[in-house]
């Protein structure tokens, strides 16, 4: 099947590219909506723009349009965007959050296309295991929730971040995967790349008790044999 995926350049997304790619469907596009702020309910907003080097270290065209990221209003840009794009289905991300899905699933039906969520409803802990088994150089660029401080901002998701994310998880009651907007990720490899994601020039960004990573300069790098 033809597809388009969506993606931020953070882990959910990208884990649902390998599953449908491992799956044997033909991803066609892949879809960036850059938000014009930064409380978008849809779409990432930190270091959107390295969508570009996400798309071009998989080898898979990138379309991207831009919101003003208010609140219902963005799915009609995104609506708009996907209805001029052939093909027959829609790959995002979505884990447990029935806002994101029943959302992306209205518009898939409204367009005749179909919404494909290969992470919906997995245990999200089995999902970071994955991640790590698979070898995807995941970090964290943003942290939003009660327990995170500025230690977490770049830190790799490893097998030692799972288990603070799950002591967090107990204390906090946030999610693991940080699908609640307690935490949001940057995917500088993957199976599926050609090349490797380097950032060159970062700075932390932070207000009060949340804060993120800014990633002014990145590139692409040959990837070891």
């Amino acid at each position: 099947m033809d597809v388009a995926a969506l993606v931020s350049g953070g882990k959910d997304s990208a884990l649902a590219l390998y599953k449908v790619l491992r799956q044997g469907h033909n991803v066609k596009y892949l879809i960036t909506m850059v938000p014009q702020r930064p409380d978008s309910w849809m779409f990432h907003y930190p270091n959107i723009q390295l969508t570009s080097l996400f798309a071009e270290a998989s080898g898979i065209q990138l379309i991207k349009a831009e919101t003003r990221g208010e609140k219902e209003t963005e799915l009609v840009d995104l609506e708009n965007l996907l209805r001029n794009v052939d093909v027959e289905g829609v790959v995002s991300g979505a884990i447990s959050s029935m806002y994101q899905k029943t959302r992306i699933d209205k518009i898939c039906e409204k367009l005749g296309l179909k919404s494909i969520t290969p992470l919906w409803q997995a245990d999200p802990l089995k999902l970071l295991n994955e991640i790590v088994v698979l070898q995807f150089h995941v970090i964290i660029t943003g942290v939003y929730a009660h327990g995170f401080d500025q230690k977490w901002l770049g830190r790799t998701i490893d097998e030692i971040a799972i288990e603070d994310l799950k002591e967090l998880n107990a204390k906090f009651q946030t999610s693991i995967v940080g699908e609640g907007g307690e935490y949001e990720t940057l995917v500088l490899d993957t199976p599926f790349f050609r090349k490797k994601i380097q950032i060159t020039k970062a700075r932390i960004v932070w207000q009060g008790s949340s804060g993120y990573l800014l990633v002014e300069d990145a590139e692409l790098r040959k990837k070891p044999l």
